[in-house]
């Protein structure tokens, strides 16, 4: 049987087999537990140790509601949750809440079995009981002491799998595969797993507001930002009165599934409505999406700094609508002191969309209502707006006392993808 080896990393690949099935589990063999990789935070050096406190903490907020949970963190990279006396079905449970939490790369369902071969060896060969196609093994030796190499571990259960189940081997490309781990105190045998969101944990870079409109771009944009550590609320603007309340349904229903990233979403909504109608009323024409814009990013402003947030964020793509020029963006940047975030800057519609439907939001966003972004916009927009021009038309309007009326006037919701109350922040 062939067998290859990698001294460096002490990790082997031979033809065996994916994860233990349900006989695994009924002859109680090992116990089914969840083992999940990090990326980037291994490479935080002196501060890593902050960066695993901050994802522990909110793995046991993704946790929340399906019972005892112990975590035990291996090693730079890899941690074990465990759930005593769970059910396959609520461990797989605990595996799909973590693969949304951000800085965890890979998820994997893995029976715990002693560190003897014998057992070991009977978890795989189990585990492709009623399986077709070719198999692999790839072991892996983290605990340096335990007597066998990762070649010979693998090598040692690929030909008991090959002798029990005759199926052919085939390294490169296996139809099925069998990961074998050995760590501290046990050896993890698992199937393939599903990938997680990477990053960096959600709080670790501070606070951010995100301006909601209920499209595609913002809920990608928030996501992007969670996923480099940001922990965000979201602020929503309702064309009300002259609008009905469907943008606030999809503006909810974004947040509800952009929560189970982070845990504990909050989304303020404000009436937005009148406050256009004055800006249109002050005859600003080809100016009034400029305008509103800016009215909005102060008014975010205000409210970022009662909640603490240190930056804006936006769904904001150079040159995809007639809006979004250098010359209008540098226009918006000028009105608020807020860092203003725009993690889409680069990207096109289509490159957008697909991460909206990877993160489970374009269905939402693709459902009619009436932005009021779109409310009273004027026959021709305005393409390289002049700040000078802006600021005397604020200065006639008074808006940073509109802006503190209109943060007066939000109404905070709390969306929850797990349910009940929001977990307590750290």
């Amino acid at each position: 049987m062939a067998v290859t080896s990698d001294s460096a990393s002490d990790t082997a690949t031979v033809s065996a087999g994916a994860a233990p099935g349900p006989a695994a589990s009924e002859s109680g063999l090992g116990e089914l537990c969840v083992l999940m990789k990090l990326g980037e935070i291994v490479l935080k050096g002196s501060n890593r140790k902050l960066f695993e406190r901050r994802l522990h903490n909110n793995i046991r907020n993704a946790a929340r509601g399906l019972g005892e949970i112990r975590l035990t963190q291996r090693g730079a990279g890899v941690i074990i949750l465990r759930m005593p006396g769970a059910s396959d079905l609520e461990v797989a449970e605990l595996a799909e809440r973590m693969r949304n939490v951000m800085g965890v790369v890979w998820v994997h369902q893995v029976r715990r079995v002693a560190k003897d071969l014998d057992a070991v060896t009977d978890i795989a060969v189990r585990s492709l009981a009623g399986r077709d196609g070719s198999f692999a093994v790839r072991a892996r030796r983290r605990d340096k002491r335990f007597p066998m190499t990762s070649s010979e571990i693998a090598g040692s259960i690929g030909a008991r799998i090959k002798e029990v189940h005759g199926l052919p081997v085939n390294l490169k490309r296996p139809d099925n595969t069998v990961f074998v781990e050995v760590d501290k105190d046990e050896v993890f045998v698992f199937n393939d797993g599903i990938p997680g969101q990477g990053g960096l944990p959600v709080g670790m870079s501070g606070r951010g507001l995100v301006l909601m409109s209920g499209g595609i771009d913002s809920p990608v944009a928030a996501h992007r930002m969670m996923r480099r550590g940001l922990k965000v609320d979201f602020l929503h603007f309702s064309g009300m009165p002259f609008t009905g309340p469907e943008s606030i349904y999809k503006a909810y229903s974004l947040v509800r599934q952009l929560d189970r990233f982070q845990v504990g979403s909050r989304l303020f909504v404000i009436p937005f409505g009148k406050a256009q109608q004055q800006l249109k009323s002050s005859g600003i024409e080809r100016l009034q999406i400029v305008a509103q814009r800016r009215l909005m990013l102060k008014t975010a402003e205000a409210l970022a700094d009662d909640l603490k947030a240190q930056a804006l964020i936006t769904g904001d793509a150079l040159g995809q609508v007639s809006s979004q020029t250098m010359e209008n963006l540098t226009a918006l940047d000028d009105a608020v002191d807020l860092p203003i975030l725009r993690p889409l800057i680069g990207m096109d519609k289509t490159e957008i969309m697909d991460q909206a439907r990877r993160i489970g939001t374009l269905s939402i966003s693709e459902l009619p209502d009436e932005d009021c972004c779109t409310l009273l916009t004027p026959r021709q927009v305005e393409t390289a707006a002049k700040i000078p021009d802006l600021r005397q038309i604020e200065k006639r309007l008074d808006v940073e006392e509109v802006a503190e009326h209109l943060v007066s006037t939000a109404q905070l919701h709390k969306p929850s993808f797990l349910g009940g109350a929001a977990p307590a922040e750290v």
